[in-house]
């Protein structure tokens, strides 16, 4: 697909970190008025497994990233994707030049595995006028909208309050990763599951080598539910929370977002941003009464089947 004479297709490895920050944090100024983007987001975004080849960047004539593109296997039969384009005279064409890679490298991967992968692209924010447009029109439909909350920590946290018999500890990186794993497949979360232990261990390691939080929620001594999250510049991230269907309404979600913001709290977050889905949180009223929400934007993700 031919792009616009101005824009230069990179990977997105020989782009300064800076520079994709920077490109992140206007796309939501530009959307939501807003930016949330830090350095240790785009580090995570960067250390996945296979990114150098299953990324790629558009700069302009200025070496400034417009567009950016990521294709992401998790052992499943999806591949997750990001796309994110500033909107602009050539926005449409820019989006449309680094669809047109994700979904053929989803193909070339498919073949070399002799299988075959839908696709997802996640991350779209809500007023977004580009994306979701060039996804519809090539037969993406949205599947899923997140809310993602930007929470004050600066009041006194609130206490967990367990179930019965419940217990939070803190996790081990190594020892936890398959209880850990086990959960994350079977949370009812509608985001992108990793269905590789390998890949999802790779993740736990990056996580914990950042300084990140994990903790895990036991019921009578049976792992119940799971949460990670990572601190960093004084802002911290609930990254991913499950909790086991056969525990879900007792409270468990509330009482593991309560016990990890405390823990954001106390490595010196004055803020934290999570995202949640309507399958991970029932009570979100009750949600938004114990937490000192200063901000809400929605999130989607889009969904194509490829055969």
């Amino acid at each position: 697909m031919t792009l616009p004479e101005h824009l230069t297709l990179k990977n997105p490895t020989d782009v300064p970190l800076d520079s994709l920050v920077r490109f992140v944090r206007s796309y939501e100024e530009t959307i939501t008025g807003a930016s949330t983007c830090s350095r240790e987001d785009i580090l995570l975004e960067t250390g996945i497994p296979g990114y150098r080849d299953n990324s790629w960047c558009l700069t302009d004539a200025a070496d400034e990233v417009v567009a950016w593109a990521a294709l992401t296997v998790r052992g499943g039969g999806t591949a997750d994707c990001a796309l994110t384009v500033l909107p602009g005279e050539h926005g449409d064409a820019a989006a449309r030049a680094l669809l047109h890679r994700l979904l053929n490298r989803a193909d070339e991967l498919g073949e070399e595995q002799d299988t075959y992968y839908s696709v997802s692209v996640g991350g779209v924010l809500s007023g977004d006028t580009v994306v979701p447009r060039v996804l519809e029109q090539d037969g993406f439909v949205r599947s899923a909208t997140f809310g993602q909350y930007d929470i004050d920590l600066r009041a006194a946290p609130l206490p967990p309050v367990l179930p019965g018999n419940g217990r939070i500890r803190t996790a081990g990186w190594a020892s936890d990763a398959e209880v850990m794993h086990a959960l994350h497949l079977r949370n009812r979360s509608k985001g992108p599951k990793t269905e590789s232990l390998e890949h999802f261990r790779a993740m736990l390691e990056q996580l914990g080598a950042a300084g990140g939080v994990a903790l895990v929620l036991e019921l009578a001594g049976r792992p119940a539910g799971y949460v990670l999250a990572q601190e960093g510049g004084g802002e911290g991230r609930v990254i991913e929370m499950g909790v086991a269907p056969a525990s879900r309404g007792l409270g468990i979600g509330l009482a593991l977002v309560t016990a990890v913001l405390a823990e954001l709290r106390a490595l010196g977050s004055a803020r934290a941003l999570m995202a949640m889905d309507t399958a991970e949180i029932r009570d979100h009223e009750g949600l938004r009464r114990i937490l000192a929400i200063q901000g809400e934007r929605a999130v989607s993700q889009y969904f194509k089947q490829t055969a």
